[in-house]
């Protein structure tokens, strides 16, 4: 792997060799949810066992009938068989209805499973391992998307195995019987799968636009809804609603297209397994006629032929049930299987506080020009360094490094004398005190968003880190102070008093290093005094890098370095 390569730590073979995957059983489902492999047992399990029942249930039915009308024996003579047809069908409802409660809880497991390895994957990605999906496509996938696998473990997955298992078996029975049948039945099932096959091409295009679709409309409604103040002022709230609406009939077109899709299918199936059986039905009768077989072979075989063409045919119409969910899993298995844009060293823990970054290029997905062009920064132990210069000439992008959210392109980053590549992110991040330009707040109360810096930290520790961010007053406005919920995005408090939650958590954190992103953002002057006294303590004796544009808190570095402007198109 070349230098550049072990830079950004990704495999520049990475894209070419990957394997693309899918098809009826995906083996990556059996990886990622372990449940599977025990349901692709008991669905073999359950196939044979089927085809076994099948075979006897028609076995029993040409003797009854023959027995009967042809023998003219009393129905005391068959009572025996009679009663075993009756255990043969018992069985057969038993193991359908087995199967379809070890689906449904299957299902249920491998739902979890696939959440849970999705949501720690996102969480493990970072912010710029998903540049390239939006809220609304996760949303979408890790809910209704994933509901969707319902379908496939429930109708798709079972039938597939009955599918091989009992046709297989019937063609084998029925050879022993009468040869010729066996040889229709063999040369007319395959035409099934060819045309299912066909159609699949179809339907997965379809799915995938159908989904895409509905991405794209949850997308667009939580943009709309997250700035819906700001439409409102600029009267653009109707426009975006007939966007909306827009949106909302591509996806009704998708799905009606969908559906018209799948309904034409199933009758052509229906039809080819049709003409199928009557085939078989004409050769067994002129054979019949022609004293070539018995009267209970024969009807033996006409029993069995439309049992071996049945399986198939459900297949093929739970398809379409199962499409959506398996289109969903192939984007959950993309997503588990995204390259991890960050450091993916070892436990390797560093030495000391001291930053040292050189020659660092870093450059967005998507844009011709670099963010950070040959940027160099030293930062000694227990030094408090402002980074100042005009808007978008990379502070934010070089705090985004040092914090392992984005890998550079080129250039090298020590911390504490350790290579960022070579650094265990979660052991290094506990080392920092960050306060970012546009803190996040959860829909949980004050105390619990300042506990993200510090989960343990006690009421006292909360309290006091709420006035050393100059929130003690705000705080006692609240109807439950500190345990006062807010809303999403910290809805109830204002812009800076936000932004001093976020810098409580530093204070709360008590972190070595302090990586601060223009923290006096939004603050009145008064408050803005306020705060600075509390960062003046907070920086003491702790390496600090502040990105300031304003005077008075860069006047609370030891150095003030200045990024040179971002890079122009010549």
């Amino acid at each position: 792997m070349d230098a550049g390569a072990k830079a950004t730590g990704r495999d520049p073979s990475h894209g070419a060799t990957r394997e693309r995957r899918g098809g009826a059983l995906d083996p990556r489902l059996l990886r990622y949810a372990r449940t599977t492999r025990r349901f692709v047992v008991l669905a073999v399990a359950v196939g044979g066992a089927t085809a076994l029942l099948v075979v006897a249930q028609a076995y029993l039915i040409a003797t009854i009938v023959a027995g009967a009308f042809v023998e003219h024996r009393s129905v005391t003579s068959l009572r025996t068989p009679i009663a075993v047809l009756l255990a043969v069908i018992a069985g057969r409802a038993a193991l359908a209805w087995a199967a379809e409660r070890a689906a449904h809880r299957a299902s249920a497991s491998a739902k979890s499973e696939l959440r849970r390895a999705a949501s720690a994957r996102v969480a493990t990605l970072g912010p710029s391992g998903l540049e390239r999906r939006d809220t609304g496509q996760l949303s979408v996938l890790m809910t209704t998307g994933v509901d969707a696998l319902d379908g496939y473990f429930s109708r798709y997955l079972p039938q597939l195995f009955l599918a091989v298992i009992v046709p297989v078996t019937i063609i084998g029975v029925v050879a022993g019987a009468d040869w010729v049948s066996a040889a229709l039945i063999a040369v007319s099932l395959p035409l099934i799968p060819l045309f299912m096959a066909l159609v699949g091409a179809t339907t997965k295009d379809r799915t995938a636009a159908r989904m895409r679709s509905l991405q794209k409309l949850a997308g667009h409604f939580l943009d709309v809804v997250a700035g819906l103040p700001t439409l409102k002022v600029f009267g653009r709230a109707k426009a975006q609603a007939r966007s909306i609406a827009a949106v909302t009939d591509r996806y009704r077109s998708a799905t009606m297209a969908t559906l018209r899709l799948t309904f034409l299918s199933s009758l052509i199936l229906e039809l080819l397994a049709t003409v199928s059986v009557a085939l078989v039905a004409v050769a067994v009768g002129l054979r019949l006629l022609g004293g070539h077989m018995s009267f209970e072979d024969a009807l033996f075989v006409l029993v069995l032929a439309p049992e071996a063409y049945l399986p198939l045919r459900a297949l093929g119409a739970n398809y379409h049930a199962s499409a959506d969910g398996m289109k969903a899993a192939e984007e959950i298995f993309e997503l588990l299987e995204e390259p991890e844009a960050g450091p993916t060293g070892g436990a390797t823990r560093p030495a000391g506080t001291a930053i040292r970054i050189a020659g660092l290029d870093v450059t967005y997905p998507g844009r011709r020009l670099p963010a950070l062009h040959d940027a160099a920064l030293a930062v000694e132990p227990g030094e408090t360094v402002a980074l100042t210069g005009p808007s978008g000439c990379g502070k934010s992008t070089l705090l985004s490094v040092i914090l392992g959210l984005r890998l550079p392109d080129a250039g090298t980053v020590t911390l504490g004398g350790v290579d960022l590549t070579d650094l265990d992110l979660a052991d290094w991040r506990r080392h920092i005190g960050w306060v970012p330009q546009r803190p996040h707040l959860f829909a949980r109360s004050v105390a619990d968003n300042v506990r993200l810096g510090r989960a343990d930290a006690s009421d006292a520790e909360v309290a006091a880190a709420l006035d050393a961010a100059g929130l003690t007053e705000v705080v006692r406005r609240l109807p439950l102070g500190a345990d006062t919920p807010l809303g999403e995005g910290g809805a109830g408090l204002s812009a800076g008093e936000r932004q001093r939650v976020s810098l409580a958590r530093a204070f709360v954190r008590d972190a070595p290093i302090l990586l601060l992103d223009e923290p006096t953002a939004s603050l009145d002057n008064e408050t803005e005094a306020d705060v600075l006294s509390a960062i003046r303590t907070l920086v003491s004796g702790r390496t600090a890098l502040i990105v300031a544009h304003r005077p008075a808190l860069a006047a609370l570095a030891d150095r003030v370095v200045e990024l040179p402007a971002a890079l122009v198109p010549a």
